[in-house]
């Protein structure tokens, strides 16, 4: 049975949480779908599908089908495959194909993941076309796509508190592939504080620069390494250059990239806020992937992380901006071994037990299957 996964934009490069439980995917068959694509992730090309192929032609299609639906080669190309539902990722993109579900008469599953769910309409509505369309037809989307996922119980008490229909919602964590995210023991740690995310204002950056001036204030070798990309990069290097002896911003890296610092690091960091315009974390997948491979993480007590990071066991986690209390926790743990290490084993068996990728997929299966029996 085929499935469409559509996103608007297929695939960033931090969006392994929509291919890598696609690909994995037992009893059905998925297709990607969007508006366009973009340079970021590997997919398979005879099972991807976009409005926009980049000419003038495709940039002016893009409007027309986020506007009305219209895009009749694309939406023949989709009809042929015979999809039994389609699986929207964020908010955003089950507005954008809710006129598909319609005409192809197949149930619509949205999946939440943390600014979709967040965002104001006061202040984001007119921030772009897709932001528009998503409050034009935000009220149908509650009452005609089938299901709504979401990330943490973060996210699902934020759609409640929109007013999503309750029997509609279903909290469904990523999974971390075990296999492929298990730390090689044999490689040393190094006195080394990891960032891995976008450089936005809602990921703390800020508060993390001036965490590691306090850190370094202690222990100077500590460095701290940042991985990613965004539009605060230029005033967070200024500012790392003014308080910071020792720093690495590398921009954007393959995913194997990080799984090796990861592997090398001492903490990861996880400083996240909420933004001046509401905008929320879901439940980043890196702090799963972290702990996975033994890294303990040093976090806030920030949307969906309390439900992946056991504060006092498997990190530590302070209030947002709390810069001070990061800090201290910081040092603690790179101060005493012992408790790193407990923190490190526990963090792995809490990721093998509750988000084992290949079972949270196998549920996730289970979920389309009851959306198909019910009518």
């Amino acid at each position: 049975m085929n499935v469409i996964i559509f996103n608007s934009l297929l695939l960033p490069p931090s969006q392994t949480f929509i291919r890598d439980p696609a690909e994995k995917l037992q009893r059905f068959k998925a297709y990607y779908v969007g508006s366009r694509r973009v340079k970021g992730l590997d997919l398979p090309p005879e099972r991807t599908l976009v409005v926009n192929s980049g000419n003038f032609v495709g940039k002016v299609g893009e409007q027309l089908f986020k506007l009305s639906g219209f895009a009749p080669k694309l939406y023949r190309q989709v009809q042929q495959l015979n999809p039994v539902l389609i699986h929207a990722q964020f908010g955003l993109s089950g507005a954008l194909v809710l006129p598909w579900a319609r005409s192809l008469a197949i149930p619509l599953i949205v999946h939440y993941r943390g600014a979709d769910a967040t965002i104001e309409e006061a202040s984001s509505r007119y921030t772009s076309l897709n932001h528009w369309i998503y409050f034009q037809r935000k009220e149908a989307l509650k009452q005609e796509a089938r299901l709504f996922l979401t990330v943490s119980k973060f996210i699902k008490d934020k759609l409640l508190e929109q007013g999503f229909p309750p029997e509609k919602i279903i909290n469904h964590y990523h999974g971390v592939d075990l296999d492929r995210f298990r730390p090689d023991n044999k490689i040393q740690r190094e006195p080394i504080v990891l960032f891995v995310g976008r450089l936005t204002e809602k990921k703390g950056c800020e508060y993390l620069i001036k965490v590691m001036a306090k850190v370094q204030s202690e222990l100077p070798e500590v460095e701290l390494v940042a991985i990613g990309d965004g539009p605060l990069k230029p005033k967070l290097e200024a500012l790392a250059a003014k308080l910071l002896y020792r720093y690495r911003f590398l921009g954007v890296q393959p995913p194997d990239t990080v799984k090796s610092w990861m592997n090398r690091a001492s903490l990861l960091a996880a400083p996240s806020v909420t933004a001046s315009g509401g905008d929320s974390e879901g439940l980043p997948n890196v702090v799963l992937e972290a702990q996975a491979m033994g890294l303990p993480v040093v976090s806030t007590i920030h949307a969906g992380i309390p439900e992946g990071v056991i504060d006092g066991q498997t990190g530590f986690l302070t209030a947002e901006r709390d810069v001070e209390g990061l800090a201290e926790s910081s040092l603690r743990l790179l101060k005493n071994a012992d408790l790193w290490q407990s923190f490190s084993v526990n963090g792995r068996t809490h990721v093998e037990t509750h988000f084992d990728r290949a079972k949270q997929t196998r549920v996730l299966e289970g979920i389309y299957e009851s959306v198909l029996l019910t009518k």
